[in-house]
């Protein structure tokens, strides 16, 4: 039984318990806090009575090296970078389900999330923790940069046709849509009830810290800089994100062979979904699961190239991610913990 420490206690560690609940070769023994701490975990999130029996504590770094395997950071930005730092000196394996670790180039990151990065030398070490795509570079890794929701919407079905060359690296537009969860558990005037209820708004248009991410690594798959624009929409829900992401087909390609690339690349990845020809998926399909659905259209004619994807942004877009990364780090059979399907109606 591997042995694993969750640090904060927001959303993305209540999914990570939920999960590891029926993880057969993980145990979480360790739930630490700031605002909590002596508290229950089960006062914070009732639907774990059943499963857990942990208190919330400080954070004592010493105490989780000494007793754990490995670690879950679900922290605010800023606040992984000297943890991680220091857990893996002494070997222990680390999951940050925050920004600290996406970027490759500091200087972006330092200028989205407006702080200092305390550990640049680290960002080379760590692996950005799309299995779908970096599967075994995860597997040797010590340090894993979990996605974002939104990123992880728009890179899994843009990624395999930019690598192909099958659409243009510029025009693209990625659209999407999160439910309330996605701003955390923290209280913020613009996530209140009646300001989300019977509404949905744009936010972060143009400025979103998750667009730098997204083009990191759709011009990584290209192989070179990829032009993009994305803007994010919050609707009035809790857990869901629906993305939709327009492309062109190069010269020279049919709209047969989008379906077929896609189809060819994720035909034995069991979380990404491809449905079939007409079909668009919904949020409720994948609602508390860790698939990720997709649906397309390309036409031959217009050239035009639409993708549109679904996930829980709690789950394949956080702690269903981050527990197939770690599954993954620990040598376990990748899917253990991550078999529920999504809850529907």
């Amino acid at each position: 039984m591997h042995e694993v420490a969750i640090i904060g206690d927001g959303y993305t560690a209540a999914e990570l318990l939920r999960l590891i609940a029926g993880h057969d070769q993980m145990e979480v023994i360790m739930v630490t806090s700031t605002e909590n701490i002596g508290i229950n975990i089960n006062r914070l999130y009732p639907q774990l009575r059943s499963c857990y029996n942990l208190t919330c504590q400080a954070t004592d770094l010493e105490q989780i090296k000494s007793r754990c395997e490995a670690v879950f950071l679900a922290l605010p930005h800023g606040l992984s970078v000297p943890m991680v730092k220091e857990l893996t000196r002494s070997g222990l394996k680390c999951v940050d389900l925050g920004a600290d670790f996406r970027f490759q180039d500091v200087n972006i990151y330092q200028h989205f999330y407006e702080v200092r990065h305390e550990a640049p030398e680290l960002l080379g070490e760590a692996v950005y923790g799309l299995p779908e795509l970096y599967r075994e570079k995860i597997k040797n890794a010590q340090i894993i940069a979990n996605p974002g929701c939104f990123p992880t919407s728009a890179i899994l079905p843009l990624a395999p046709l930019l690598q192909s060359g099958l659409i243009e690296p510029h025009g693209i537009v990625i659209d999407s849509k999160s439910g309330v969860t996605g701003a955390g558990k923290a209280m913020k005037p613009a996530s209140h009830f009646c300001e989300v209820n019977e509404g949905i708004k744009a936010y972060g248009v143009g400025t979103h810290r998750h667009a730098p991410e997204i083009g990191q690594e759709l011009s990584r798959a290209a192989g070179q800089k990829v032009g993009m624009i994305f803007t994010p929409h919050l609707v009035p829900m809790n857990r869901g994100i629906l993305t939709t992401s327009y492309a062109q087909l190069r010269s020279g390609v049919s709209a047969r062979q989008i379906r077929e690339a896609l189809e060819d690349r994720y035909r034995s990845e069991i979380f990404v979904q491809i449905l079939e020809p007409g079909v668009f998926p919904h949020t409720k399909w994948v609602y508390g699961s860790n698939y990720i659905h997709i649906g397309i259209y390309a036409d031959d004619a217009s050239g035009n190239v639409i993708l549109v994807s679904a996930l829980d942004n709690l789950c394949k877009g956080a702690s269903g991610q981050a527990l197939q990364n770690m599954n993954l780090m620990l040598g376990i059979e990748e899917t253990t913990g991550l078999h529920g399907m999504g809850v529907h109606p």
